[in-house]
């Protein structure tokens, strides 16, 4: 059984998951659930909804350098390790007419950058936060159920 998120909307593939994505365009991309040295956890705010860096995978790229890539395009921050393999996540939208299946792996990852992350604007990114629990909490309400996800694999 996979979970797939359907215009944020859970629902469970008990099929072949092949079988099931070969009825979409599938884009692989990879990301970081990113903690520093206190314990806070780097989040995004991006279209809208709280969010975590990720983006696709570029040709030859292995899923580790495009997380740590991703994390360093995406929020201006380096020195990233990776600790850890998390979940996969899959979610489902409409991009120019066509049905896209993205399929998301995610790392836990550690920094002890100095750096404040930057927000990278053409990427629809207007805000970077490192957050303590309280404020992920916040943030959780505000946000896609793959993200939800993530956090919980921990």
């Amino acid at each position: 059984m996979y979970k797939v998120y359907i215009n944020n909307e859970t629902n469970i593939v008990t099929e072949n998951l092949s079988d099931f994505c070969s009825n979409y365009k599938i884009i692989e991309a990879a990301g970081g659930l990113v903690f520093n040295d206190k314990n806070q956890i780097l989040m995004i705010f991006r279209n809208g909804k709280w969010d975590l860096p990720k983006g696709k995978i570029e040709l030859g790229e292995s899923t580790e350098d495009a997380a740590i890539r991703e994390v360093e395009e995406e929020c201006g921050i380096d020195n990233l390790q990776i600790d850890y393999k998390l979940i996969n996540t899959y979610h489902i939208y409409n991009l120019n007419g066509f049905n896209i299946l993205k399929k998301t792996f995610w790392f836990k990852m550690i920094t002890s950058t100095l750096k404040s992350p930057k927000p990278q604007l053409n990427e629809g990114i207007t805000r970077v936060e490192w957050c303590d629990n309280k404020r992920v909490s916040i943030c959780l309400r505000n946000t896609y159920g793959t993200i939800k996800d993530v956090i919980n694999s921990i």
